[in-house]
C-alpha cells in the first residue's frame, strides 16, 4: 500500500514540475521577446547587443522564475486535488 501512495505522489510532483517548466519557460521567452522588440523600435543597437541582451533577459528570467513558479504550481495543484495521480 505504501508503494502505491509514493508512486501517486511522484506522478503528481512530476506533473507539477512539467507544468511549471512550461510556465516559466514561456514567461521567460515572452520577456526576452519583449526586450528584443523594444530594442528594435527604440535606439540604435547592434544585432549582437539585441540578441545578447535578449538571451541575458531569458537566462535571468529563468533563474528568477524557476524557484518561484514551481512551488506556486505545486501548491495550486495540491489545493485543487490534482496531486492524486
Amino acid at each position: 500500500m505504501r508503494l502505491v501512495l509514493s508512486l501517486g505522489e511522484g506522478l503528481g510532483a512530476e506533473r507539477a514540475g512539467r507544468l511549471s517548466a512550461v510556465i516559466y519557460t514561456a514567461v521567460s521567452a515572452l520577456a526576452a521577446g519583449l526586450f528584443f522588440a523594444v530594442t528594435l523600435t527604440t535606439g540604435d543597437y547592434t544585432w549582437a547587443a539585441r540578441i545578447g541582451g535578449a538571451a541575458w533577459v531569458f537566462l535571468l528570467s529563468m533563474i528568477i522564475l524557476m524557484p518561484t513558479v514551481t512551488p506556486w504550481v505545486r501548491r495550486r495543484l495540491t489545493r485543487m486535488g490534482g496531486d492524486e495521480g
